[in-house]
């Protein structure tokens, strides 16, 4: 027998663009096809229903491995991960303690936060007693610039016997993030103090291959609203920023860009955040290369990823759980250094030992049982994740440019251009999820009817910070809803919607779970029903049950007859309100029905004026 080797569906005629276009344009029956089918993003490009190979034709990297610039497909010839998890240092005994539980648990990247004391006044040896230097990384993060220096120090002192190879460890000096943009201003008094001190620290670890000084914490922008290409940009600038700051005090580019790590959240937007990593990776590669470093190390990116805060939720908390298995995920496959997912109860207490196990095991889950660490680059030669990461790094670097005609982030963040993009993103986010074009479950969409807030949960849990100034300020997308929900779970009233269903059965049970979801997003109590024989049946059921708000769930059709028969029969002993846009709308307003709910509705606002009417 000949010895061949057949190509799969060779039997089946190749299918051009045009013929998948023709038969799209047929089955949309005239509909718009760039309404109906190509998804406008936030990010400033849209994305097609479908990609083909052609796509990748403009595609300039392809063909490069991992580990190969500009580092696309992975900085290392692998896709292994460090599993993080955040230590808040305010005893260095108790510290200590939780880290040797931590390291026998799976995790091999601990992070000690110095949020709530000097990282320069803690007991190294009792902080780090124990905990071999060499099989585990290390991090160091706080917002003082002076003391996480005296820190590096000292923790450098400490492990001056190590070889210095073998040292990982991570000092997340970071003052244009933790200072400048989230406070106003630099610590140091001027940055050129701060710079000062990074350069002098640089020069002191050059000899450490695995030591980085700065940390450019990226998340910040996504946590207070940006977009994926606005955190991406904006963190290049910043990091851009350091690299000019650094070489203008004696040193090169090498020495500068070995010591730098990014820090960025990973958010729900499942493939975008995969394509996220690898234009990040592109682009600082191109950045760095254009300063034309000897060694080709130094251009590879360092990153260290988070899941995302904003969009975890206070009520319905379990489900933050999942948010951060997708996130964990999305990082995972897009490749990063190491990854923390934030334990699901992080927005609302101090994270439980239960709650920090689910976060661990969820990427030891992705690592030992899904294998996710054995594929380079599991999203690489995908059409659509490839030009998504084309997209991501040509809209990211339009951006860098724009603030680098600027000067350069610190000028462009003092002329207000940063703070005014993100808050700019941020509304728009905002009324996305007030009108629940951007859905978070448990929150603006599918609440669960019956929780009430735990009484221990603070009301500035669920309350936005307000700072004044040029600053970017963390929230959650969903505190709108929440403190909305809490004011009345702690009003001491529990209103009541009543589900008035009757016409035609069909639409009145969708219609029923429909306005069920809307009024349960502010934690008013619903009672729902089957369906209703009679008008005059339904208005007895609705008087019976006393509830403030009647809604008449039926079909368009029905509405001109069934809409003005309840308002007779009910009077003023309720609010009534019809779920729906019919078309008899003008004929009921004029009859003095005033009150609809449907899909276009903002849910966020009706609901407060419903609550206000209800005195709450």
């Amino acid at each position: 027998m000949a010895n061949t080797k057949e190509k799969l569906f060779t039997e089946f005629p190749p299918v051009s663009t045009e013929q998948w276009e023709a038969v799209i344009t047929t089955d949309l029956k005239g509909a718009d096809y760039e309404r109906k089918l190509v998804w406008k993003t936030g990010e400033g490009f849209n994305v097609r229903p479908y990609y083909r190979a052609e796509n990748l034709a403009e595609v300039e990297y392809l063909g490069a491995e991992a580990g190969e610039f500009p580092f696309v497909r992975g900085v290392s010839k692998d896709n292994t991960w460090r599993v993080h998890q955040t230590i808040s240092v305010e005893c260095a005994k108790a510290a200590n303690e939780e880290a040797l539980k931590l390291l026998n648990s799976g995790v091999d990247s601990l992070g000690f936060c110095f949020c709530k004391s000097c990282a320069c006044e803690v007991d190294v040896d009792a902080l780090l007693k124990d905990i071999v230097p060499t099989a585990v990384e290390l991090t160091f993060c706080g917002s003082n610039v002076e003391g996480l220096t005296k820190l590096a120090e000292k923790v450098l002192a400490k492990y001056a016997g190590v070889e210095k190879d073998d040292l990982r460890l991570n000092f997340c000096i970071d003052p244009i993030m933790k200072n400048l943009s989230t406070e106003g201003d630099f610590c140091c008094g001027t940055g050129d103090v701060c710079f000062d001190t990074i350069a002098r620290l640089v020069k002191a670890t050059a000899d450490y291959k695995r030591v980085k000084v700065v940390n450019v914490s990226g998340a910040t922008f996504s946590n207070a609203g940006s977009t994926i290409v606005e955190e991406l940009g904006f963190t290049l600038a910043a990091a851009h920023e350091y690299l000019v700051k650094l070489m203008e005090r004696g040193l090169t580019i090498d020495e500068v860009a070995r010591k730098i790590r990014f820090t960025f959240a990973v958010t729900s937007n499942y493939f975008l955040e995969m394509a996220k990593f690898r234009a990040a990776r592109l682009l600082w590669a191109n950045i760095v290369k254009a300063y034309n470093p000897t060694k080709n190390c130094s251009s590879k990116m360092f990153a260290h990823a988070v899941t995302s805060s904003w969009n975890q939720t206070v009520y319905d908390p379990y489900v933050n759980m999942l948010r951060g298995t997708t996130e964990a995920m999305s990082a995972a496959i897009a490749g990063v250094h190491s990854l923390e997912v934030l334990p699901f109860d992080y927005a609302f207490e101090a994270p439980t030992e239960f709650s920090k196990r689910i976060a661990r095991n969820a990427q030891l889950l992705l690592k030992h049982e899904s294998h996710f660490d054995q594929v380079i680059d599991p999203a690489g030669g995908a059409y659509y994740i490839e030009t998504l990461t084309k997209s991501i790094a040509n809209e990211a670097w339009a951006l860098f440019r724009e603030i680098e005609e600027k000067g350069g982030y610190i000028a462009a963040f003092r002329e207000g251009f940063i703070v005014e993009r993100v808050k700019a993103s941020a509304a728009a986010k905002d009324k996305n999820i007030a009108t629940r074009r951007l859905i978070l479950l448990g929150a603006n969409q599918y609440p669960n009817f019956t929780e009430v807030a735990d009484a221990s949960i603070c009301e500035c849990k669920v309350t936005r910070e307000v700072k004044e100034g040029n600053v970017l300020v963390p929230y959650r997308g969903a505190m709108a809803f929440e403190a909305m929900r809490m004011q009345v779970d702690r009003s001491g009233k529990t209103p009541k919607a009543f589900m008035l269903t009757c016409g035609t059965l069909g639409m009145a049970r969708a219609r029923a779970q429909f306005s069920c979801n809307f009024f349960a997003c502010a934690g008013i109590r619903v009672e729902d029903n089957t369906f209703f024989k009679t008008v005059e049946e339904g208005v007895e059921a609705a008087l019976a049950s006393k509830a403030e708000i009647v809604v008449v769930c039926a079909s368009d059709d029905d509405y001109a007859t069934v809409a003005p028969r309840v308002k007779e029969l009910l009077g003023d002993k309720a609010i009534l309100v019809v779920a729906g846009a019919p078309a008899c709308a003008a004929e009921l307003e004029a009859q003095g029905i005033t009150n609809f709910i449907n899909v276009k509705s903002n849910v966020l606002e009706t609901l407060k004026d419903y609550l206000k009417k209800l005195g709450i």
